[in-house]
């Protein structure tokens, strides 16, 4: 039995394969792959393990799903994580609900306490820096930019408002977006009036 982890077994492979900008299906399937040789069994979330050696500052990330192990550019990063007590303080603060969609457990969607500015850009772990959202929401953040899926959410209700011929809240999701184009923020994403 090798008594080597996950973990371990992610810094040997970029160490390996230093100062490359290496797609994630080649360390993913190589991690797989060399796991099951290694210990018989599967490997179970690879991305995380990636994902968490990005915060820390062992990875930089290049691109999405794109990282580099540069070993004269570690950054050594104390990342801050809520303390159950932060975590209750936040949930009900926000009364147990979504802040993006306001769907709570009582609707059958998980709940997550989120950092507002990411652990791995500096947020600490205060309550100030806390929110709730829901699993899909918190899934969307961590795959998007925070402005990116902002900007998404104002599309989207900017729509549904039209719609339903909502003028109230038509024109406030305009001001919205006008503010994001105005500032040229995410100008990617397409706002068709």
């Amino acid at each position: 039995m090798n008594n080597i982890s996950q973990k371990d077994l992610v810094i040997e492979f970029f160490t390996k394969n230093p100062n490359r900008n290496i797609e994630h299906p080649e360390v993913v399937d190589w991690l797989t792959a060399e796991w099951r040789k290694r210990t018989g069994e599967v490997f179970r979330d690879p991305d995380r393990a990636i994902r968490n050696l990005a915060q820390q500052g062992f990875l930089q990330k290049i691109a999405k799903g794109v990282y580099k192990h540069d070993p004269k550019h570690i950054i050594k990063r104390e990342l801050e994580n809520f303390t159950e007590a932060q975590k209750k303080a936040v949930l009900r603060r926000d009364n147990y609900k979504c802040v993006v969609c306001g769907r709570g457990e009582a609707d059958g969607v998980e709940l997550h306490v989120d950092h507002i500015k990411p652990k791995d850009l500096g947020g600490k772990a205060a309550i100030e820096n806390g929110q709730t959202l829901c699993a899909e929401h918190n899934f969307r953040k961590k795959n998007y930019k925070q402005t990116e899926s902002g900007k998404k959410m104002f599309i989207r209700l900017y729509e549904l408002a039209k719609l339903a011929n909502d003028t109230k809240t038509q024109k406030f999701c305009e001001e919205v977006l006008a503010v994001y184009e105005k500032n040229n923020m995410n100008g990617h994403i397409e706002w068709k009036r």
